[in-house]
């Protein structure tokens, strides 16, 4: 018998759509624009994202509230049933469906903590802008408090095989994980602004 992979953790990234596309243009205007409007996000920002602004405290179901992420759901939406059906959830992938939705603006020095999203199945990124220098989203290895004694992976090590590995942020691409598979987004180092919009999916 050889060498196979087991206990596989799956990542889905794809462009959806052009940075300079109309919808693209239209979700980062929108995206400006309620962070001027929400000052309950603006509040709550101040207390769990510092520096940052999120809506996560306070409009956390913008497809419910926006015709323009509504329009943004529905492209993803396909995205989520494709990588459902490689995962061989056993369900009926037509029932997955978009229960949060919120915009996260990072400037320079902003960061957000390890965690991972509780009572959802699929979770995800779309990139709104990312401008040159602007952090990466980074996944944690699930097993990794169990290594114990072992030895540190080569620099060199394929990626299945590292305990951290890192997708870039690229403007116009959708990024899927399983809610339970822990992640991070390391200091941003860009001069300006990045912007993005984090959504769950669960079975309707």
């Amino acid at each position: 018998m050889g060498i196979e992979s087991l206990f596989v953790t799956q990542v889905y990234a794809a462009r959806l759509q052009q940075a300079r596309a109309p919808l693209n243009e239209r979700l980062l205007r929108e995206c400006l624009q309620l962070r001027h409007d929400d000052a309950a996000g603006r509040r709550w920002s101040a207390q769990n994202y510092p520096g940052g602004f999120t809506s996560y405290g306070s409009a956390s179901r913008m497809h419910e509230r926006s015709p323009i992420f509504a329009e943004l759901a529905r492209r993803i939406d396909r995205h989520v049933r494709s990588y459902a059906r490689a995962l061989a959830f056993d369900i009926d992938v037509r029932r997955l469906a978009m229960t949060d939705c919120w915009v996260n603006i990072m400037p320079r020095g902003v960061a957000h903590g390890g965690h991972l999203h509780p009572l959802s199945l699929v979770s995800g990124t779309y990139y709104v802008r990312t401008p040159p220098g602007s952090a990466v989203l980074k996944f944690e290895d699930p097993r990794l408090e169990r290594f114990m004694a072992a030895p540190p992976r080569r620099r060199t090590a394929r990626r299945a095989l590292r305990p951290w590995v890192s997708i870039e942020a690229e403007a116009g691409r959708v990024v899927l994980f399983e809610s339970w598979l822990r992640h991070e987004v390391p200091a941003n180092r860009a001069a300006s602004e990045r912007i993005s919009i984090s959504f769950n999916y669960a079975s309707r």
